[in-house]
């Protein structure tokens, strides 16, 4: 579960680099690479949900 939670961190932090590339410079390749970031944060997100629920039991 650590290591979910520590890739989760990983991903947000490159989702939020390149978004606010994106945002602040105009730069179109980050923006290409925050969505490609955010549908993997999605997919560790819902591993994390699961793994949660896992434990909780």
């Amino acid at each position: 579960m650590k290591e979910l939670i520590e890739k989760v961190a990983e991903l947000y932090a490159a989702f939020e680099k390149d978004a606010n590339a994106q945002l602040e410079n105009g730069n179109k390749a980050a923006g290409t690479r925050a969505r490609k970031a955010s549908l993997e944060l999605e997919k560790a997100m819902k591993a994390f949900r699961k793994a949660s629920l896992e434990a909780a039991k």
